[in-house]
């Protein structure tokens, strides 16, 4: 009975064996002597009706019940920095900061935010340079953000605030979103701040104006819009603002010449109204002024003829009108004049074309009628493009009908003084004869026949 028992339990095992040694690809045999292999099978029936090939299946093979491999260790995480790795706590303050300005970066194409890792936030990390603070110059603190041409995208630009040391802020063609925020004004170190070239929106940001030590401004090419705050111009130690290509629009401020500016670059908005004659008190500073493709309407400012330091002057693509004041002859290192696509009419005054540092006067589209021989002789220099006005005898003039349709209407004329502001002696003093006569017509007023 117990052999009876036995044999079935031995056969299991057999059969067990075999399929394993198939699914290793070998094939279970007898040795014979002088005979080759020869295969066993072996059926064992279980149940009521004894043996004979029964449907039962093997237990799985051993091999197929192994354990899976234990997953390789988790990477380990890098060390935690903290203050006793840097040689300064700012530093280490700057680069907490840092870090959780990386994590806000929707985009970043040239990889600039690899580089923002370990300790050396002063030499590793582009875009960041440190330098010694002004109320201590033993320490080290980062300084700079020079984010420029990295591309890099963010939904906010206020956790740069942090950084309250900043003294140089620049960060033009970039995605950076949103608007400068109020709490800018913690930087009291800043004076250079360039947004240009972003995706910046909103009204003007009212906080540029209470950041007394900002001496540079650049906001070109975002979507700003709406006017601008007079307070911006009280900023005494402003001298550069770039506000050109944004929405801006409503009249400038009238107390426009309190900055000490040498650029103001105010082109491509949507300003209008009067260009306010007080920016011509920056006749020290003013170097360049692009006032170009905006709605200023009315008379240019006779003051005009205050900027003794100005070199481009440009105010072309607007709807000024009247006649061109002959205190433009005042601006005696002006290298470029643009006064194209206006509505100027009358005379193109001579002081102007015997101004020795012109090199280029643009005075095309407009409704000039006349010429003195100072100005054929800039235009025959290649110097003077007076096209598409009404200027008889000239090439490229306006159709007749057009002039004529012009000079029907009235328009008021512009109350000039009949003295050059550059010296204060009447004009048929101050000017050669065949100049006087031209100017002392002129200034009688504008009249249109």
């Amino acid at each position: 009975m117990e052999s009876s028992r036995t044999f079935p339990i031995l056969f299991l095992c057999i059969w067990s064996a075999a399929i394993a040694t198939i699914i290793n690809g070998e094939t279970l045999g007898l040795s014979i002597e002088g005979s080759p292999f020869i295969g066993i099978g072996i059926g064992i029936g279980i149940g009521g009706g004894g043996g004979g090939g029964g449907d039962v299946n093997p237990p799985p093979s051993p091999l197929l019940c192994q354990p899976p491999e234990a997953p390789p260790p988790p990477p380990r995480r890098p060390k935690e920095l903290g203050p006793s790795d840097f040689s300064d706590y700012k530093l280490y303050v700057a680069y907490r900061t840092i870090q959780r300005f990386k994590t806000t970066i929707t985009s970043d194409p040239k990889g600039i935010t690899n580089s923002w890792t370990g300790p050396d936030v002063c030499n590793k990390y582009q875009g960041f340079a440190c330098d010694n603070p002004p109320y201590n110059k033993s320490a080290l603190t980062l300084s700079t953000v020079d984010f420029n041409g990295f591309n890099l995208g963010a939904d906010s630009i206020e956790m740069l605030v942090e950084l309250e040391d900043l003294a140089f802020v620049h960060a033009n063609s970039n995605r950076f979103r949103g608007t400068v925020p109020d709490s800018f004004s913690k930087l009291t170190l800043l004076y250079q701040l360039d947004f240009s070239n972003n995706l910046l929106s909103g009204g003007f940001p009212p906080v540029l104006t209470r950041m007394k030590g900002l001496e540079f401004l650049d906001l070109r090419f975002n979507d700003f819009s709406g006017s601008i705050p007079p307070g911006i111009f009280e900023l005494l130690r402003l001298g550069v603002i770039f506000i050109n290509n944004n929405r801006f629009e409503q009249s400038l401020p009238a107390n426009l010449g309190h900055a000490s500016a040498a650029l103001l670059t105010f082109a491509n908005n949507a300003f209008c109204g009067p260009i306010p004659s007080s920016f011509c008190e920056l006749s020290e500073t003013l170097r360049e002024v692009l006032f170009l493709n905006n709605r200023f309407s009315g008379c240019l400012p006779y003051e005009v003829g205050k900027l003794k330091e100005t070199l481009v002057f440009d105010v072309s693509k607007n709807m000024l009108s009247g006649e061109l004041p002959e205190s433009l002859g005042c601006m005696a290192k002006l290298e470029l004049l643009n006064l194209a696509d206006n509505y100027f009419g009358g005379s193109l005054p001579e002081s102007v074309c015997v101004l020795g540092q012109l090199m280029n006067l643009t005075v095309s589209g407009n409704y000039l009628r006349s010429l003195g021989p100072a100005c054929r002789q800039l235009a025959r220099k290649g110097k003077l493009d007076d096209r598409l006005n009404c200027i008889t005898g000239r090439p490229n003039q306006r159709p007749a009908a057009d002039c004529a349709a012009f000079y029907s209407k009235p328009r008021p004329p512009c109350r000039y003084p009949s003295y050059l502001i550059c010296s204060h002696r009447r004009l048929h003093e101050q000017l050669p004869p065949t100049i006087a006569i031209t100017a002392s017509t002129l200034h009688r007023g504008m009249v249109w026949n």
